[in-house]
């Protein structure tokens, strides 16, 4: 059987039912405040028979800090997903992060040493990898140097990669995937899909930070490929394309049939907007918007290199522009 963590975000869904359509034997994990019904409508973007395959799936209520609970879930597995992460830029949910990010990772890799699991798929992120000294591209070879510069949504992504990469010295084979700023249909409220519901709103802003994008189909794809080959201990950099934030938001605001974002933000700009949004943070407890390091991001330049993947599995990835167009179809249903 099958164990997928972290089942109810935008990775998790997507491989549900990518799962869902192949096996019998899928068990995902789910917390008190988990939307299920969220899960269900991203099978009901892909098929008319999404309750009966949403219904094939086994639903344990868990916790991955919770042991006592995993240890329930674990029983009959044979290879596991884990999807489950907390993704934050908040300096206040760091302590939480690490708890979920690498307390939760360590929990889940115990289960998958005692119980002998097969094969461990890790979900983890481009923020892990350092830019390369001798190359232009970012790739698996450019590991971890210091936390210096570092987020903490990074650090604890690290973290976990440890993790893993102990489970796989103690004898259970290992895939770690490294997913670059992940798009797709569904949560239009959070991550990159509250991106999608404020372009479709009017969202008149853009940057020039160029980083490495990628659609979740291409992710979900290439984890179960991955474990359903004889490929073990390695690490995967799943990226389509290096582009602008500016190119994306064009392509989202033209596939919705808006208009596209004409003001830029410059660094001056965002400087004082993530200094702004901190001190109405301090004063009000309330949500941040920007932190610096958000603020950083949508300046920098950071090109990714998959040539790994597509050399490995003759992997061809989604372009980007076609992604946006498909995941807009899927907005409004």
């Amino acid at each position: 059987m099958i164990l997928v963590t972290g089942g109810t975000g935008l990775v998790g869904s997507h491989l549900l039912y990518k799962l869902a359509l192949n096996t019998n034997n899928v068990r995902a994990i789910y917390r008190d405040n988990s939307n299920l019904n969220a899960v269900k409508k991203v099978f009901s973007y892909y098929s008319e028979e999404y309750e009966a395959l949403f219904n094939k799936i086994e639903w344990v209520k868990a916790d991955i800090t919770d042991v006592s609970e995993l240890k329930i879930a674990f029983k009959n597995i044979t290879k596991v997903y884990h999807c489950a992460a907390l993704i934050s830029f908040n300096p206040k949910d760091y302590k939480n992060m690490r708890k979920i990010n690498i307390e939760g990772t360590a929990n889940v890799v115990n289960f998958c040493i005692d119980y002998k699991i097969d094969k461990l798929c890790f979900v983890s992120s481009i923020a892990t990898l350092d830019k390369s000294i001798n190359s232009d591209f970012i790739d698996e070879e450019c590991e971890w140097i210091s936390t210096k510069n570092k987020s903490g949504y990074a650090i604890t992504k690290h973290g976990a990669e440890m993790e893993v990469w102990r489970a796989s010295q103690e004898g259970v084979n290992v895939i770690i995937v490294n997913p670059g700023v992940i798009l797709g249909a569904g949560f239009w409220n959070s991550g990159t899909g509250e991106l999608f519901s404020k372009i479709y709103k009017g969202f008149n802003f853009y940057s020039e930070g160029i980083t490495g994008f990628v659609s979740v189909n291409d992710v979900v794809k290439s984890m179960t490929n991955l474990m359903e080959s004889a490929i073990i201990n390695e690490q995967f950099v799943l990226v389509s394309e290096n582009i602008s934030f500016k190119t994306v938001f064009q392509e989202i605001a033209k596939a919705f049939g808006k208009k596209v974002p004409k003001i830029k933000i410059t660094k001056f700009i965002s400087n004082i907007f993530w200094r702004l949004d901190a001190l109405r943070y301090f004063i009000t407890n309330g949500k941040p918007v920007l932190s610096k390091k958000s603020a950083e991001s949508l300046h920098t330049k950071s090109y990714y290199s998959s040539n790994k993947i597509i050399k490995t599995l003759d992997f061809k990835f989604e372009k980007i522009a076609d992604a946006v167009k498909s995941i807009c179809k899927l907005y409004n249903l």
